[in-house]
């Protein structure tokens, strides 16, 4: 059986303040990569002179070595690697650490996986058979390392679902497959944020190899409290970026709602009727915030201006016909005020809301197929999940 020919490859190398660990991974990646086309990319935003020692190093290196400096550390680690992949020279790119945590040598058997098809990112997992984390060092360093790696699962359980190691910072992309103007990375963490959202268009197909995590050698760990807390944030944002904003405007209209009725009822209206002004106020507030806020990208594939909102204004109009009788209901049966009924209410309705106006009022006119690489198993369960996870879950900013 003849070999697998490797395709051109970058290796991204973002770095901060590792001069020292420069001509060590230039070496060792070289000799990784020897006879393959590729090349080593240095994107750095370091104070101690790395991006010159990257200069000096590439001079004589055996693969052509490129260096990118940053003035302003904008998005951390992650934004550095978004600017590589925008960079490299080649689509298939590689991205490690520059600690020498990351080991060189594996990076034949990544590019000779993805060579084999079947995949988009393959990732260098500690997690599966082969594998090793005894890099991290101290129990509590692999305690928070497998704390993070499950909150995240979980949060994403189907994008995920088949990686053991979403966290790790050692993996090969194909850049095609991605659209990098999707890509909003804040911290370290940056194949999260390329499985979440940088797979929006289409399934990101991943494949893992084991690694083993290698000891630090020279500079400073950018694990750290503030580091954790950047990666919780942006988390929060992945998960629930649009239903956020969904949610922070529906609190907007649901205060309103109480507003207006508090102030109907202390001026004698009955509560009925001033449920019902109420909630005709909010409805139409809450469309135009909607639409200015929240599904504003998808308005120019959507139905025209007029269907969408005679959509919106209809579902609401029902819901809160079905909604008002049963806030009355638990006022007279429960003998709660009117207020705290509708407040309860609210809340119970509003997730009907979301995913009413993310699959129908702003669905697409017609489907895509251009982007459609292989057929998906079309049952009524696949369709629903396959919905609910790329509409009502759908990442974005808050």
């Amino acid at each position: 059986m003849s070999a697998i020919a490797l395709p051109p490859v970058t290796v991204i190398v973002p770095t901060f303040n590792e001069r020292d660990n420069v001509a060590e991974l230039v070496t060792r990646i070289s000799a990784a990569l020897a006879g393959a086309t590729a090349e080593i990319l240095f994107v750095d935003d370091s104070a101690d002179g790395t991006i010159d020692e990257v200069a000096r190093v590439g001079a004589s290196a055996d693969l052509p070595v490129r260096g990118v400096h940053r003035e302003r550390n904008t998005g951390g680690l992650g934004g550095a690697v978004a600017v590589g992949l925008a960079e490299a020279a080649h689509d298939v790119c590689v991205v490690m650490d520059g600690d020498l945590q990351h080991p060189p040598e594996l990076l034949p058997a990544m590019l000779a996986r993805y060579a084999e098809g079947g995949a988009d990112i393959v990732a260098a997992s500690r997690y599966i058979g082969g594998g090793d984390s005894a890099g991290l060092g101290t129990a509590v360093r692999y305690a928070v390392s497998k704390a993070s790696t499950v909150v995240t699962k979980a949060m994403f359980l189907r994008r995920l679902w088949r990686s053991t190691d979403p966290m790790t910072g050692f993996f090969l992309v194909d850049r095609s497959r991605i659209d990098l103007a999707e890509l909003r990375p804040q911290g370290f963490k940056i194949l999260l944020e390329i499985l979440v959202r940088g797979g929006e268009r289409r399934e990101l197909r991943i494949a893992e190899v084991p690694m083993e995590f290698g000891t630090r050698r020279h500079g400073d760990s950018k694990a750290s409290l503030r580091q954790g807390a950047t990666f919780l944030a942006h988390l929060a944002r992945l998960r629930f970026g649009r239903m956020g904003r969904f949610a922070l405007i529906g609190g907007v209209g649901a205060f309103a709602n109480i507003g207006i009725m508090w102030a109907l009822t202390h001026l004698g209206v009955d509560y009925v009727l001033a449920a019902i002004v109420g909630a005709a106020v909010t409805i139409i507030g809450n469309f135009v915030l909607q639409e200015l806020f929240v599904f504003r990208d998808e308005r120019a594939d959507a139905r025209r201006l007029w269907v969408r909102f005679a959509a919106s204004v209809s579902f609401n109009a029902v819901e809160a016909a079905l909604r008002i009788p049963v806030m009355a209901l638990m006022v007279e049966t429960w003998h709660i005020s009117s207020v705290i009924a509708t407040a309860i209410s609210l809340v119970v309705a509003f997730f009907a809301r979301f995913l009413f106006h993310a699959l129908v009022v702003y669905a697409p006119r017609r489907r895509r197929t251009d982007d459609v690489d292989e057929p998906l198993t079309d049952t009524a369960a696949l369709r629903v999940i396959r919905a609910i996870d790329a509409e009502a879950m759908r990442p974005g900013e808050l």
